[in-house]
């Protein structure tokens, strides 16, 4: 498949927080964070999606390189690809974290470049957290959305997340409010079932919107 999701490496980060600062603006993790995330904290879990087709391209030299770096960040908005000439970096378009806090699974961040938005990416990584939930024996996975961002919400409706309750003044850049949203037991078999169905059908889609843009 062209997108594959892999663990996230302390060497992944300069590439992450470039697509933390288009996917949010105005609220962003410190590098520290993500340091402190990957090296201490035994019960995270983050992970990055990569465009293989990205990877695969030779890296620009000489003059190239140069003009790389020159349209940057302008070119963000346009290209998957950053400023640097390590194809592996800068075949990293998405991200996505989750903690265990008891029997509960925590999504604590998902995104993906906007140059790779409503391909499925963002479920992609969404199916990996519930994998892993599943894996490291979670009963329940958890999160907090704005409640003003219909799309994701919609989403996670579609994995069986419900509003359980709303977080006033969740977000420190203007105050929003937080919807906190539950799944059902994710041991039952009946909610294994409903997911396996979803996962089965985004590789479907995937693989034949894979053939469609090669």
């Amino acid at each position: 498949m062209r997108y594959v999701v892999n663990r996230m490496t302390l060497s992944d980060l300069p590439r992450v927080l470039e697509i933390e600062k288009l996917a949010y603006p105005t609220s962003q993790w410190p590098e520290s964070a993500y340091q402190r995330e990957l090296r201490e904290n035994r019960w995270a879990h983050y992970l990055v999606v990569r465009d293989t087709l990205v990877r695969d391209q030779p890296a620009p030299s000489g003059g190239d390189a140069l003009l790389a770096r020159r349209a940057f960040p302008f070119s963000m908005f346009h290209s998957a690809k950053p400023a640097t000439s390590d194809p592996e970096l800068a075949s990293i378009v998405g991200y996505a974290g989750l903690w265990l806090m008891y029997d509960e699974g925590h999504v604590t961040t998902i995104a993906t470049h906007p140059s790779v938005r409503r391909r499925g990416l963002g479920e992609l990584l969404l199916v990996h957290l519930i994998d892993i939930a599943m894996e490291i024996g979670a009963r329940w996975v958890t999160l907090e959305v704005r409640v003003t961002n219909a799309s994701a919400q919609a989403l996670y409706h579609k994995y069986g997340f419900q509003i359980v309750s709303t977080r006033p003044h969740y977000y420190s850049d203007n105050n929003e409010d937080a919807y906190i949203m539950w799944t059902d037991e994710i041991t039952q078999p009946k909610y294994q079932a409903f997911f396996a169905d979803l996962k089965t059908k985004l590789y479907d889609r995937l693989s034949r919107d894979e053939m469609v843009m090669s």
